[in-house]
């Protein structure tokens, strides 16, 4: 156990031996850390979150409760993911537009916020500076080049919308009246000028 976290409630988190987190970063309660990550200082890890293995969270990413990171993902400073995020295998987030690696760009990352209960697929890729709605869902190897709506399924390189999901991950069938439900949790939702709202 790594004796530099700072943890809630005077309870540690779960960090495998072979997993490095650096002095000063957060972890919240009921967190586990798993073989080979590197959480780096100043990254603020909520409450109940799994971090997979070969994972490298940069210092300044915020991920809020509950987040769900899969094996082989890098999440660079200027992300922020609020609470049920799920961030799938080999997923990755890119934090300056224009990279080259005789120039510094350090004072210059751009911001990428994740809304709550999101899925970032498999292999996908989100280029920085656009925002990824609430409950949205990016497909397996998805390049997502602009900002996402809530509710919306993009697939794709570049990714593009298809349709819309539910809270529970299925696919919405609006009717002419621009309601649907969701076949798993029968929760109702309406469309209206292209923005989902749940009933």
């Amino acid at each position: 156990m790594n004796n530099t976290i700072k943890t809630k409630e005077n309870e540690s988190p779960f960090v495998h031996e072979t997993a490095f987190v650096d002095e000063g970063a957060s972890i919240g309660v009921g967190t586990k850390i798993w073989h080979f990550s590197h959480i780096m200082s100043e990254a603020e890890i909520g409450e109940r979150c799994n971090i997979g293995q070969n994972v490298m969270i940069s210092s300044h990413v915020v991920l809020g409760k509950n987040v769900k990171v899969q094996n082989n993902v890098s999440i660079y400073t200027g992300v922020i993911c609020e609470d049920d995020v799920f961030l799938g295998p080999s997923c990755v987030f890119t934090n300056v537009t224009n990279p080259r690696s005789a120039i510094n760009r350090r004072g210059q990352y751009a911001k990428t916020y994740v809304g709550q209960g999101a899925t970032i697929g498999a292999n996908a890729t989100i280029v920085c500076g656009h925002d990824i709605g609430r409950y949205a869902f990016i497909g397996a190897g998805a390049v997502v080049t602009k900002t996402v709506n809530d509710y919306a399924l993009m697939i794709g390189n570049p990714a593009r919308q298809i349709g819309w999901m539910s809270e529970y991950g299925c696919r919405l069938d609006f009717d002419q009246s621009g309601t649907a439900v969701c076949e798993e949790s029968l929760e109702v939702y309406k469309l209206n000028n292209y923005k989902v709202t749940k009933s």
